[in-house]
């Protein structure tokens, strides 16, 4: 009776295990800022497609438009292992490691092929080695481009922005503005186009990319693009939890940074696409464009040289050593 007993716990237990078939795959949490249209959206969903295909036993599930986190929660929640994957603009922890308001300092990125230089240079290597000691890993380099917004007025000389309030992406591009006599309104993209349309802001710079997606221009009046002369780029990478990446096996590591690599490759070839994108919507909507001519990216050259370049070489540990490193890249 009881070898009887045995054979037929072991055929229960087989059965239940036929039943069950395969673990079921393990769900990574990816969140970001921009509705899912948004090329930095497209980014993590082609990261979710890549996994899919690679078959390793995982899956991600995507909360676009601030679902999950609030933008700027996301930092702390990869650090604490809360959150698996975020595209997320790195300026945004600067707070936390003010070497990142390097990856937006006004003129230190001169175009986009001057972005993807700057991603194999120790410039790099430096933001990297901090973000990976903080416990976030990099899936995929991008850079964005942007351009200044006004409700009723152009950006183009540091003049125009005197006694207006402005949103501005991140301290260096705070400093700098409040140095040409602007009063600034810090808050994520996002809440952009609320804050115009309530008369809380009367203009702003973010990516080109923010700037359509969020249809600011319904709410401007003047839209001055990247152009030629582009003082605004921001690095917005991909990033993993390094608590995530590193509980995964050997295959599962692999494919995320397959796919990451597939994500990059994706947005390089988008990106100056994104600036055209962002003039023709606007000449579209109505909205009047200028292009900031040599002389006035001088002069905002020169404010930003006497502001936000002189206070992160002078309050930031290796401020200065990373401007060189920036700057050495041709």
């Amino acid at each position: 009776m009881k070898s009887t007993r045995l054979l037929l716990s072991a055929a229960v237990a087989g059965a239940a295990i036929a039943l069950a078939g395969p673990a079921a795959a393990q769900t990574l949490k990816a969140s970001h800022q921009w509705p899912k249209d948004d090329v930095r959206g497209k980014m993590v969903e082609i990261i979710k497609t890549e996994i899919e295909k690679a078959d390793v036993g995982m899956d991600i599930r995507v909360y676009p438009s601030g679902s999950l986190f609030k933008p700027k929660q996301q930092w702390d929640a990869m650090v604490k292992g809360q959150l698996d994957i975020s595209a997320f603009p790195l300026d945004y922890a600067s707070g936390r490691h003010p070497q990142f308001s390097a990856t937006l300092m006004p003129g230190l990125v001169k175009n986009h092929d001057h972005a993807k230089r700057l991603n194999d240079s120790a410039f790099m290597d430096e933001i990297k080695k901090i973000i990976n000691d903080s416990g976030v890993v990099v899936l995929s380099d991008a850079w964005l481009a942007g351009g200044f917004v006004g409700k009723d007025f152009c950006v183009d000389t540091p003049d125009s922005v005197q006694g207006k309030v402005m949103r501005a992406a991140g301290p260096a591009f705070e400093q700098m503005l409040a140095e040409a006599g602007a009063s600034i309104n810090s808050m994520p993209s996002s809440e952009i186009y609320s804050a115009m349309q309530t008369g809380v802001l009367d203009g702003a710079n973010t990516s080109s990319g923010s700037l359509v997606s969020y249809r600011i221009y319904e709410q401007s009046s003047c839209l001055t693009p990247p152009g030629d002369f582009a003082l605004w780029f921001m690095y917005e990478p991909i990033l993993m939890s390094k608590r995530s990446f590193d509980r995964l096996d050997e295959d599962q590591q692999d494919a995320l940074m397959a796919a990451g690599q597939a994500a990059e490759e994706f947005f390089f070839e988008k990106a100056k696409g994104l600036d055209q994108t962002l003039v023709d919507t606007y000449k579209e909507a109505g909205v009047k464009i200028v292009n900031m001519s040599k002389e006035q990216y001088d002069a905002w050259l020169d404010v930003a040289k006497e502001s936000s370049y002189k206070q992160f070489e002078e309050k930031v540990e290796g401020g200065e050593e990373l401007i060189d490193m920036a700057l050495s890249v041709d």
